[in-house]
Protein backbone atom coordinates (compact mmCIF):
# COMPACT_ATOMS: atom_id res chain seq x y z
CA UNK A 1 0.00 0.00 0.00
CA UNK A 2 1.48 3.87 -0.89
CA UNK A 3 0.52 6.06 1.41
CA UNK A 4 0.20 9.59 -0.28
CA UNK A 5 1.50 12.35 1.38
CA UNK A 6 -0.47 14.84 2.65
CA UNK A 7 0.95 18.27 1.78
CA UNK A 8 1.03 17.39 -1.78
CA UNK A 9 -2.30 15.33 -2.05
CA UNK A 10 -5.20 16.71 -3.05
CA UNK A 11 -5.92 20.79 -3.30
CA UNK A 12 -5.12 23.60 -0.82
CA UNK A 13 -8.01 24.47 1.61
CA UNK A 14 -8.67 26.65 4.02
CA UNK A 15 -9.64 23.14 6.27
CA UNK A 16 -6.34 22.31 5.32
CA UNK A 17 -4.68 24.52 6.20
CA UNK A 18 -6.09 25.01 9.58
CA UNK A 19 -5.02 21.09 10.13
CA UNK A 20 -1.34 22.41 10.39
CA UNK A 21 -0.11 24.11 13.72
CA UNK A 22 0.94 26.66 11.98
CA UNK A 23 -2.19 29.35 12.34
CA UNK A 24 -1.63 28.67 15.95
CA UNK A 25 2.21 28.96 16.56
CA UNK A 26 3.06 31.73 13.92
CA UNK A 27 2.62 34.70 16.59
CA UNK A 28 5.34 33.23 19.01
CA UNK A 29 7.43 32.22 16.03
CA UNK A 30 7.22 35.95 14.86
CA UNK A 31 7.95 37.17 18.46
CA UNK A 32 11.20 35.09 18.80
CA UNK A 33 12.32 35.96 15.53
CA UNK A 34 11.87 39.50 16.23
CA UNK A 35 14.01 38.94 19.82
CA UNK A 36 16.71 37.28 17.26
CA UNK A 37 16.40 40.27 14.91
CA UNK A 38 17.24 42.51 18.24
CA UNK A 39 20.63 40.33 18.79
CA UNK A 40 21.69 40.90 15.42
CA UNK A 41 21.07 44.35 15.20
CA UNK A 42 22.76 45.08 18.56
CA UNK A 43 25.12 43.10 18.05
CA UNK A 44 26.41 44.38 14.67
CA UNK A 45 25.80 48.05 14.89
CA UNK A 46 26.94 48.45 18.19
CA UNK A 47 29.82 47.50 20.47
CA UNK A 48 27.63 45.12 22.38
CA UNK A 49 28.16 41.69 21.81
CA UNK A 50 24.82 39.88 22.65
CA UNK A 51 26.33 36.55 23.19
CA UNK A 52 26.53 34.16 25.66
CA UNK A 53 28.43 30.87 26.29
CA UNK A 54 26.84 27.56 23.98
CA UNK A 55 27.39 25.31 26.94
CA UNK A 56 24.26 25.37 28.96
CA UNK A 57 21.80 25.57 26.51
CA UNK A 58 23.20 22.76 24.56
CA UNK A 59 22.09 20.69 27.37
CA UNK A 60 18.80 21.98 28.37
CA UNK A 61 17.84 22.01 24.76
CA UNK A 62 18.61 18.23 24.30
CA UNK A 63 16.47 17.74 27.75
CA UNK A 64 13.65 20.02 26.71
CA UNK A 65 13.40 18.03 23.45
CA UNK A 66 13.15 14.68 25.28
CA UNK A 67 10.31 16.24 27.00
CA UNK A 68 8.54 17.55 24.28
CA UNK A 69 8.98 14.15 22.60
CA UNK A 70 7.21 12.59 26.00
CA UNK A 71 4.72 14.99 25.84
CA UNK A 72 3.70 14.37 21.98
CA UNK A 73 4.01 10.61 22.68
CA UNK A 74 1.38 11.00 25.65
CA UNK A 75 -1.12 12.72 23.47
CA UNK A 76 -0.76 10.46 20.27
CA UNK A 77 -1.00 7.55 22.31
CA UNK A 78 -4.43 8.77 23.91
CA UNK A 79 -5.67 9.66 20.20
CA UNK A 80 -4.78 6.20 19.38
CA UNK A 81 -6.63 5.02 22.34
CA UNK A 82 -9.18 7.02 21.72
CA UNK A 83 -9.56 5.30 17.83
CA UNK A 84 -9.18 1.63 19.58
CA UNK A 85 -12.15 2.44 21.81
CA UNK A 86 -14.09 3.17 18.90
CA UNK A 87 -13.61 0.25 17.22
CA UNK A 88 -14.97 -1.81 20.18
CA UNK A 89 -17.82 -0.05 19.96
CA UNK A 90 -18.20 -0.83 16.45
CA UNK A 91 -17.83 -4.56 17.06
CA UNK A 92 -19.62 -4.50 20.20
CA UNK A 93 -22.87 -2.97 18.36
CA UNK A 94 -22.21 -5.12 15.45
CA UNK A 95 -22.41 -8.43 17.79
CA UNK A 96 -25.29 -6.63 19.31
CA UNK A 97 -27.87 -6.33 16.61
CA UNK A 98 -26.73 -9.85 14.97
CA UNK A 99 -27.87 -11.36 17.97
CA UNK A 100 -30.86 -9.75 18.58
CA UNK A 101 -32.04 -9.90 14.96
CA UNK A 102 -31.01 -13.64 14.36
CA UNK A 103 -30.96 -15.32 17.34
CA UNK A 104 -34.35 -14.03 18.95
CA UNK A 105 -36.75 -15.69 17.15
CA UNK A 106 -39.76 -14.33 15.21
CA UNK A 107 -42.18 -17.42 16.15
CA UNK A 108 -42.18 -17.28 19.86
CA UNK A 109 -42.92 -21.03 21.48
CA UNK A 110 -46.45 -21.26 23.89
CA UNK A 111 -44.43 -20.85 26.77
CA UNK A 112 -43.35 -17.19 25.95
CA UNK A 113 -45.89 -14.33 25.21
CA UNK A 114 -47.25 -14.16 22.07
CA UNK A 115 -46.28 -12.30 19.50
CA UNK A 116 -47.02 -12.10 15.65
CA UNK A 117 -44.53 -11.95 12.97
CA UNK A 118 -44.72 -8.54 12.46
CA UNK A 119 -44.54 -7.43 16.13
CA UNK A 120 -41.93 -9.60 16.94
CA UNK A 121 -39.75 -8.05 13.94
CA UNK A 122 -40.71 -4.12 15.34
CA UNK A 123 -39.66 -5.46 18.58
CA UNK A 124 -35.82 -6.21 17.27
CA UNK A 125 -35.49 -3.59 14.63
CA UNK A 126 -36.97 -1.12 17.84
CA UNK A 127 -34.28 -2.33 20.13
CA UNK A 128 -31.41 -2.70 17.06
CA UNK A 129 -32.45 1.03 16.39
CA UNK A 130 -31.48 1.79 20.20
CA UNK A 131 -28.24 0.16 19.55
CA UNK A 132 -27.60 2.69 16.79
CA UNK A 133 -28.67 5.25 19.43
CA UNK A 134 -25.78 4.48 21.79
CA UNK A 135 -23.01 5.41 19.48
CA UNK A 136 -24.86 8.39 18.36
CA UNK A 137 -25.26 9.36 22.41
CA UNK A 138 -21.60 8.62 23.18
CA UNK A 139 -20.93 10.92 20.69
CA UNK A 140 -22.72 13.67 21.98
CA UNK A 141 -21.44 13.00 25.34
CA UNK A 142 -17.83 13.27 24.20
CA UNK A 143 -18.45 16.80 22.68
CA UNK A 144 -19.96 17.66 25.98
CA UNK A 145 -23.33 18.19 24.52
CA UNK A 146 -26.03 17.31 26.89
CA UNK A 147 -29.42 16.01 26.42
CA UNK A 148 -31.34 14.34 24.02
CA UNK A 149 -32.37 17.03 21.22
CA UNK A 150 -30.41 16.08 18.73
CA UNK A 151 -31.57 15.57 14.66
CA UNK A 152 -29.30 12.37 14.58
CA UNK A 153 -30.27 10.89 18.44
CA UNK A 154 -33.86 12.29 19.22
CA UNK A 155 -35.45 9.85 16.36
CA UNK A 156 -33.93 7.39 17.52
CA UNK A 157 -34.86 7.10 21.03
CA UNK A 158 -37.86 9.30 21.28
CA UNK A 159 -40.88 6.84 21.64
CA UNK A 160 -39.12 5.71 25.08
CA UNK A 161 -40.70 5.99 28.01
CA UNK A 162 -41.11 9.39 29.89
CA UNK A 163 -42.63 8.87 32.86
CA UNK A 164 -41.85 6.94 35.93
CA UNK A 165 -45.97 5.97 36.04
CA UNK A 166 -46.98 4.20 33.04
CA UNK A 167 -50.58 5.24 33.74
CA UNK A 168 -51.85 8.34 31.52
CA UNK A 169 -53.82 9.27 34.86
CA UNK A 170 -50.85 9.22 37.18
CA UNK A 171 -48.13 11.16 34.82
CA UNK A 172 -46.91 14.26 36.74
CA UNK A 173 -44.30 16.39 36.09
CA UNK A 174 -42.09 14.81 39.14
CA UNK A 175 -42.27 11.51 37.31
CA UNK A 176 -40.68 12.41 34.60
CA UNK A 177 -37.40 10.09 33.92
CA UNK A 178 -34.28 11.55 33.97
CA UNK A 179 -34.01 11.17 30.12
CA UNK A 180 -36.47 13.46 29.10
CA UNK A 181 -35.75 16.06 32.25
CA UNK A 182 -34.53 18.41 29.75
CA UNK A 183 -37.86 19.55 28.67
CA UNK A 184 -39.12 19.73 32.33
CA UNK A 185 -36.04 21.82 33.21
CA UNK A 186 -36.86 24.22 30.15
CA UNK A 187 -40.67 24.62 31.37
CA UNK A 188 -41.88 22.78 28.57
CA UNK A 189 -44.39 19.58 28.33
CA UNK A 190 -43.07 16.41 27.36
CA UNK A 191 -45.60 15.30 24.50
CA UNK A 192 -47.40 11.43 24.58
CA UNK A 193 -47.49 10.81 21.19
CA UNK A 194 -46.70 12.60 18.30
CA UNK A 195 -49.96 12.65 17.08
CA UNK A 196 -51.73 13.84 19.93
CA UNK A 197 -52.29 17.95 20.51
CA UNK A 198 -50.32 18.21 23.32
CA UNK A 199 -48.31 20.16 21.53
CA UNK A 200 -50.32 22.64 21.60
CA UNK A 201 -49.80 23.27 25.51
CA UNK A 202 -46.15 23.68 25.25
CA UNK A 203 -46.10 27.43 25.15
CA UNK A 204 -47.30 27.59 21.49
CA UNK A 205 -44.40 26.03 20.57
CA UNK A 206 -44.58 24.52 17.10
CA UNK A 207 -42.42 20.90 16.83
CA UNK A 208 -39.45 20.74 14.68
CA UNK A 209 -38.60 18.11 12.17
CA UNK A 210 -35.81 16.46 12.20
CA UNK A 211 -34.85 16.29 8.57
CA UNK A 212 -36.36 18.36 5.35
CA UNK A 213 -38.54 15.33 3.10
CA UNK A 214 -40.73 16.04 0.19
CA UNK A 215 -44.16 17.31 1.59
CA UNK A 216 -46.82 14.48 1.73
CA UNK A 217 -49.22 16.46 -0.80
CA UNK A 218 -46.68 16.15 -3.60
CA UNK A 219 -46.44 12.62 -2.85
CA UNK A 220 -48.88 11.76 -5.98
CA UNK A 221 -46.55 13.94 -7.84
CA UNK A 222 -43.03 11.94 -7.91
CA UNK A 223 -43.65 10.89 -11.14
CA UNK A 224 -43.32 14.19 -12.20
CA UNK A 225 -45.63 15.03 -14.99
CA UNK A 226 -46.84 18.48 -13.52
CA UNK A 227 -45.07 21.98 -14.25
CA UNK A 228 -42.83 21.09 -10.34
CA UNK A 229 -41.44 18.06 -11.66
CA UNK A 230 -38.01 19.01 -11.62
CA UNK A 231 -38.40 20.39 -8.04
CA UNK A 232 -40.17 17.64 -7.01
CA UNK A 233 -37.89 14.39 -8.39
CA UNK A 234 -35.16 16.69 -6.41
CA UNK A 235 -37.18 15.79 -3.69
CA UNK A 236 -37.62 12.69 -4.70
CA UNK A 237 -33.80 11.97 -4.82
CA UNK A 238 -33.79 13.77 -1.10
CA UNK A 239 -36.52 11.00 0.34
CA UNK A 240 -34.37 8.05 -1.11
CA UNK A 241 -31.35 9.37 0.47
CA UNK A 242 -29.72 9.75 -3.21
CA UNK A 243 -28.47 12.77 -4.97
CA UNK A 244 -30.01 14.42 -7.53
CA UNK A 245 -28.16 13.97 -11.37
CA UNK A 246 -27.37 17.48 -10.95
CA UNK A 247 -26.23 18.34 -7.54
CA UNK A 248 -23.05 17.17 -5.96
CA UNK A 249 -22.55 15.27 -3.42
CA UNK A 250 -21.42 17.78 -1.07
CA UNK A 251 -24.69 20.27 -1.54
CA UNK A 252 -27.10 17.37 -0.89
CA UNK A 253 -25.21 15.17 1.83
CA UNK A 254 -27.40 14.94 4.97
CA UNK A 255 -27.40 11.41 6.99
CA UNK A 256 -30.22 12.68 8.73
CA UNK A 257 -32.34 12.37 6.27
CA UNK A 258 -32.01 8.13 6.47
CA UNK A 259 -33.57 8.49 10.43
CA UNK A 260 -37.70 8.80 11.05
CA UNK A 261 -39.67 11.62 10.82
CA UNK A 262 -41.02 12.93 13.97
CA UNK A 263 -42.01 16.01 16.24
CA UNK A 264 -40.56 17.21 19.28
CA UNK A 265 -41.07 19.62 21.92
CA UNK A 266 -38.34 21.93 21.08
CA UNK A 267 -36.12 22.61 17.97
CA UNK A 268 -33.27 20.00 17.35
CA UNK A 269 -30.04 20.82 17.50
CA UNK A 270 -28.00 19.59 14.54
CA UNK A 271 -25.59 16.84 14.36
CA UNK A 272 -22.75 18.66 14.14
CA UNK A 273 -22.54 21.80 16.12
CA UNK A 274 -18.90 23.08 16.12
CA UNK A 275 -18.10 26.73 17.72
CA UNK A 276 -18.61 29.38 14.85
CA UNK A 277 -14.94 30.50 14.05
CA UNK A 278 -13.87 34.07 15.28
CA UNK A 279 -10.82 36.23 14.37
CA UNK A 280 -9.30 34.91 17.43
CA UNK A 281 -8.49 31.64 15.47
CA UNK A 282 -7.07 33.05 12.53
CA UNK A 283 -4.83 35.73 15.05
CA UNK A 284 -4.28 34.29 18.51
CA UNK A 285 -2.41 37.10 19.17
CA UNK A 286 -5.79 39.37 19.53
CA UNK A 287 -6.84 36.64 22.57
CA UNK A 288 -4.35 38.74 24.18
CA UNK A 289 -5.76 42.40 23.80
CA UNK A 290 -9.06 40.85 24.58
CA UNK A 291 -8.09 39.54 27.48
CA UNK A 292 -6.81 43.15 28.47
CA UNK A 293 -9.64 44.42 27.57
CA UNK A 294 -12.07 42.17 29.76
CA UNK A 295 -9.63 43.27 32.39
CA UNK A 296 -9.85 46.75 32.14
CA UNK A 297 -13.95 46.86 31.48
CA UNK A 298 -14.57 44.14 33.96
CA UNK A 299 -16.77 46.16 36.31
CA UNK A 300 -18.78 47.17 33.30
CA UNK A 301 -18.95 43.69 31.40
CA UNK A 302 -20.35 42.74 34.90
CA UNK A 303 -22.66 45.69 35.26
CA UNK A 304 -24.38 45.02 31.80
CA UNK A 305 -24.37 41.10 31.94
CA UNK A 306 -26.37 41.48 35.41
CA UNK A 307 -28.95 43.91 33.49
CA UNK A 308 -29.55 41.42 30.70
CA UNK A 309 -29.94 38.47 33.18
CA UNK A 310 -32.51 40.66 34.65
CA UNK A 311 -34.12 40.83 30.89
CA UNK A 312 -33.95 37.21 30.69
CA UNK A 313 -37.08 35.80 31.09
CA UNK A 314 -37.33 33.59 34.17
CA UNK A 315 -33.81 34.14 35.45
CA UNK A 316 -34.62 36.38 38.58
CA UNK A 317 -37.43 36.28 40.67
CA UNK A 318 -39.73 39.35 41.53
CA UNK A 319 -37.16 40.31 44.51
CA UNK A 320 -34.17 40.26 41.54
CA UNK A 321 -32.92 36.88 43.04
CA UNK A 322 -31.65 33.52 41.03
CA UNK A 323 -33.69 30.88 40.23
CA UNK A 324 -32.23 27.68 40.53
CA UNK A 325 -32.45 26.18 37.06
CA UNK A 326 -32.43 22.63 37.25
CA UNK A 327 -29.20 20.96 35.28
CA UNK A 328 -29.70 18.01 33.20
CA UNK A 329 -27.41 14.62 34.50
CA UNK A 330 -29.01 12.50 32.59
CA UNK A 331 -26.53 9.78 31.01
CA UNK A 332 -27.83 9.00 27.97
CA UNK A 333 -25.57 5.94 26.68
CA UNK A 334 -26.39 4.64 29.90
CA UNK A 335 -29.73 4.86 30.11
CA UNK A 336 -30.13 3.52 26.23
CA UNK A 337 -27.92 0.62 27.83
CA UNK A 338 -30.18 0.08 30.47
CA UNK A 339 -33.11 -0.83 28.00
CA UNK A 340 -31.26 -2.70 26.19
CA UNK A 341 -30.44 -5.01 29.23
CA UNK A 342 -34.43 -5.02 30.19
CA UNK A 343 -34.63 -6.11 26.61
CA UNK A 344 -31.87 -9.24 27.21
CA UNK A 345 -33.78 -10.00 30.57
CA UNK A 346 -36.86 -9.85 28.80
CA UNK A 347 -36.06 -12.68 26.37
CA UNK A 348 -34.02 -14.94 29.30
CA UNK A 349 -37.46 -14.89 31.13
CA UNK A 350 -39.33 -15.72 28.48
CA UNK A 351 -36.68 -18.51 27.49
CA UNK A 352 -36.35 -16.88 23.55
CA UNK A 353 -32.55 -17.38 23.46
CA UNK A 354 -30.50 -20.14 24.97
CA UNK A 355 -28.15 -20.17 27.40
CA UNK A 356 -25.27 -18.83 25.47
CA UNK A 357 -26.89 -16.04 23.51
CA UNK A 358 -27.92 -14.86 26.37
CA UNK A 359 -23.92 -14.56 27.59
CA UNK A 360 -22.92 -13.29 24.40
CA UNK A 361 -25.66 -10.45 24.55
CA UNK A 362 -24.52 -9.12 28.25
CA UNK A 363 -20.97 -9.25 27.42
CA UNK A 364 -21.61 -7.06 24.36
CA UNK A 365 -23.05 -4.99 26.56
CA UNK A 366 -20.46 -5.04 29.54
CA UNK A 367 -18.19 -4.15 26.70
CA UNK A 368 -20.31 -1.29 25.15
CA UNK A 369 -20.04 0.35 28.75
CA UNK A 370 -16.91 -0.27 29.75
CA UNK A 371 -15.48 1.14 26.50
CA UNK A 372 -17.54 4.25 27.07
CA UNK A 373 -16.11 5.15 30.34
CA UNK A 374 -12.60 4.73 29.20
CA UNK A 375 -13.39 6.87 26.54
CA UNK A 376 -14.98 9.27 28.90
CA UNK A 377 -11.55 9.11 30.84
CA UNK A 378 -9.10 9.90 27.73
CA UNK A 379 -11.44 12.63 27.24
CA UNK A 380 -11.42 14.09 31.20
CA UNK A 381 -8.40 13.25 31.86
CA UNK A 382 -5.89 15.83 30.55
CA UNK A 383 -2.24 16.66 31.45
CA UNK A 384 -1.73 17.82 34.61
CA UNK A 385 -1.65 21.84 34.17
CA UNK A 386 1.66 22.08 36.41
CA UNK A 387 3.46 19.88 33.66
CA UNK A 388 1.48 21.97 30.74
CA UNK A 389 2.77 25.35 32.22
CA UNK A 390 5.97 24.22 33.04
CA UNK A 391 7.17 22.96 29.78
CA UNK A 392 5.52 25.72 28.17
CA UNK A 393 7.17 28.37 30.03
CA UNK A 394 10.50 26.34 30.06
CA UNK A 395 10.74 26.50 26.07
CA UNK A 396 9.72 30.10 26.07
CA UNK A 397 12.74 30.56 28.14
CA UNK A 398 14.71 28.34 26.11
CA UNK A 399 13.59 30.11 22.65
CA UNK A 400 14.54 33.36 24.23
CA UNK A 401 17.79 32.84 24.78
CA UNK A 402 18.77 30.73 21.94
CA UNK A 403 19.64 33.40 19.41
CA UNK A 404 22.36 35.32 21.95
CA UNK A 405 24.00 31.37 21.61
CA UNK A 406 23.65 31.61 17.93
CA UNK A 407 25.22 34.57 16.98
CA UNK A 408 28.61 33.77 17.90
CA UNK A 409 28.57 30.89 15.29
CA UNK A 410 25.68 31.85 12.51
CA UNK A 411 26.04 35.59 12.36
CA UNK A 412 23.37 37.18 9.85
CA UNK A 413 21.80 33.18 10.38
CA UNK A 414 20.82 33.82 13.58
CA UNK A 415 17.27 35.33 12.56
CA UNK A 416 16.61 32.53 10.48
CA UNK A 417 17.53 29.68 12.87
CA UNK A 418 15.89 31.05 15.54
CA UNK A 419 12.72 30.79 13.57
CA UNK A 420 13.23 27.63 12.37
CA UNK A 421 14.09 26.08 16.07
CA UNK A 422 10.89 27.70 17.49
CA UNK A 423 8.73 26.62 14.34
CA UNK A 424 9.87 23.04 15.27
CA UNK A 425 9.64 23.38 18.83
CA UNK A 426 6.59 25.02 19.30
CA UNK A 427 5.09 22.83 16.64
CA UNK A 428 5.56 19.74 18.38
CA UNK A 429 4.43 21.13 21.59
CA UNK A 430 1.09 22.36 19.91
CA UNK A 431 0.10 18.86 18.43
CA UNK A 432 0.23 17.50 21.65
CA UNK A 433 -2.14 19.81 23.18
CA UNK A 434 -3.98 19.84 20.11
CA UNK A 435 -4.72 15.79 20.19
CA UNK A 436 -4.95 14.89 23.31
CA UNK A 437 -8.63 14.91 23.90
CA UNK A 438 -9.44 13.83 20.51
CA UNK A 439 -13.19 13.83 19.99
CA UNK A 440 -13.80 17.34 19.28
CA UNK A 441 -14.48 19.32 16.09
CA UNK A 442 -11.03 20.67 15.29
CA UNK A 443 -9.56 19.17 11.87
CA UNK A 444 -7.04 16.55 13.91
CA UNK A 445 -9.89 15.45 16.09
CA UNK A 446 -11.24 11.84 15.50
CA UNK A 447 -13.94 11.80 12.85
CA UNK A 448 -16.48 10.08 15.15
CA UNK A 449 -19.32 11.04 12.85
CA UNK A 450 -18.13 9.02 10.64
CA UNK A 451 -18.07 6.32 12.86
CA UNK A 452 -21.25 6.67 13.91
CA UNK A 453 -22.76 6.84 10.16
CA UNK A 454 -20.63 3.63 9.67
CA UNK A 455 -22.32 1.64 12.86
CA UNK A 456 -25.49 2.61 11.51
CA UNK A 457 -24.95 1.46 8.00
CA UNK A 458 -23.36 -1.95 9.20
CA UNK A 459 -26.28 -2.49 11.47
CA UNK A 460 -29.40 -1.46 8.75
CA UNK A 461 -27.11 -4.16 6.83
CA UNK A 462 -27.74 -6.17 9.80
CA UNK A 463 -31.27 -5.93 9.44
CA UNK A 464 -31.71 -6.18 5.56
CA UNK A 465 -30.73 -9.65 6.15
CA UNK A 466 -34.17 -11.99 6.20
CA UNK A 467 -32.53 -15.18 7.90
CA UNK A 468 -33.26 -17.92 5.36
CA UNK A 469 -33.03 -21.38 5.97
CA UNK A 470 -30.13 -22.90 4.32
CA UNK A 471 -32.29 -24.72 2.11
CA UNK A 472 -32.95 -21.77 0.19
CA UNK A 473 -29.16 -21.23 -1.25
CA UNK A 474 -27.28 -24.39 0.00
CA UNK A 475 -28.82 -26.37 -3.26
CA UNK A 476 -29.00 -23.78 -5.47
CA UNK A 477 -28.16 -24.28 -8.95
CA UNK A 478 -25.46 -21.35 -8.23
CA UNK A 479 -23.58 -23.39 -5.85
CA UNK A 480 -20.37 -24.96 -6.52
CA UNK A 481 -19.53 -26.13 -2.89
CA UNK A 482 -16.09 -28.54 -4.26
CA UNK A 483 -14.62 -25.85 -6.24
CA UNK A 484 -12.20 -25.83 -8.11
CA UNK A 485 -11.58 -29.86 -7.89
CA UNK A 486 -15.12 -30.51 -8.96
CA UNK A 487 -17.02 -27.79 -10.09
CA UNK A 488 -20.57 -29.50 -10.42
CA UNK A 489 -23.16 -27.52 -8.91
CA UNK A 490 -25.21 -28.80 -5.73
CA UNK A 491 -27.99 -29.16 -7.79
CA UNK A 492 -26.09 -31.57 -9.83
CA UNK A 493 -24.25 -33.41 -7.45
CA UNK A 494 -27.63 -34.51 -5.99
CA UNK A 495 -29.46 -35.25 -9.35
CA UNK A 496 -26.61 -37.79 -9.69
CA UNK A 497 -24.91 -39.11 -6.02
CA UNK A 498 -23.96 -42.15 -7.49
CA UNK A 499 -21.69 -40.32 -10.09
CA UNK A 500 -17.59 -41.13 -9.55
CA UNK A 501 -15.18 -38.53 -9.12
CA UNK A 502 -11.75 -38.97 -11.53
CA UNK A 503 -8.44 -37.65 -10.08
CA UNK A 504 -7.09 -34.81 -12.90
CA UNK A 505 -3.44 -35.61 -12.85
CA UNK A 506 -4.09 -39.47 -12.40
CA UNK A 507 -6.33 -42.24 -13.45
CA UNK A 508 -7.95 -43.26 -10.22
CA UNK A 509 -11.56 -44.33 -9.74
CA UNK A 510 -12.80 -43.69 -6.68
CA UNK A 511 -16.17 -45.51 -5.19
CA UNK A 512 -18.87 -43.01 -5.10
CA UNK A 513 -19.29 -41.52 -1.47
CA UNK A 514 -17.56 -39.78 0.93
CA UNK A 515 -13.98 -41.67 0.08
CA UNK A 516 -14.82 -39.60 -3.46
CA UNK A 517 -15.80 -36.15 -1.67
CA UNK A 518 -12.54 -36.38 0.66
CA UNK A 519 -10.28 -36.53 -2.52
CA UNK A 520 -11.92 -33.47 -3.64
CA UNK A 521 -11.40 -32.03 -1.13
CA UNK A 522 -8.24 -32.80 -0.65
CA UNK A 523 -7.59 -32.02 -4.21
CA UNK A 524 -9.24 -28.73 -4.03
CA UNK A 525 -6.64 -27.83 -1.18
CA UNK A 526 -3.79 -28.55 -3.77
CA UNK A 527 -5.01 -26.53 -6.54
CA UNK A 528 -5.65 -23.30 -4.28
CA UNK A 529 -2.14 -23.41 -2.67
CA UNK A 530 -0.76 -23.81 -5.57
CA UNK A 531 -2.52 -21.04 -7.92
CA UNK A 532 -2.32 -18.61 -5.08
CA UNK A 533 1.51 -18.63 -4.48
CA UNK A 534 3.80 -16.39 -6.46
CA UNK A 535 6.48 -18.32 -6.76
Amino acid sequence: MVAHNPLFHGRWTLKKFNATVVNDIWPEVLFFSAVATMVYLVSTMTSTKLSINTGLLTVLGTVLGLVISFRTSTAYERYQDGRKMWTNINIASRNLAQFIWIHVPTERPATAQQRTELEAIIEKKTMVNLVQAFSVAVKHLLRGEPGIYYQDLYPLICHLPRYANMEAGQRIPEDILPLFREVHAAGEIPHVHPHQNVRDAVQGHKPQKTASLPDPKHDHDLGGKDEDSKSTNASWYQSLGRRSPRKQRRDSFDPEKALAHVDSEQPLKPARNPPETTVYDYVPLFRFFKWVILIIFRRTASLARMAAERKKKGARDALGRKRKVEEIESNVPIEICLYLSSYTAYVMKQGLVTPAIATALTNNLSSLQDTMSNLDRIRSTPLPFAYQAHLRMSLWLYLFFLPFQLFATFGNLVIPATAFASFLLLGFLEIGQEIEDPFGYDANDLDVDSFCLHIEREIHEITAHHCPTPDVFAFSPWNQPFAPADRRTAEMLLKNPTQRYTVPDQDINLQPGMASIRRTLLNSWRTVDRVTRDS
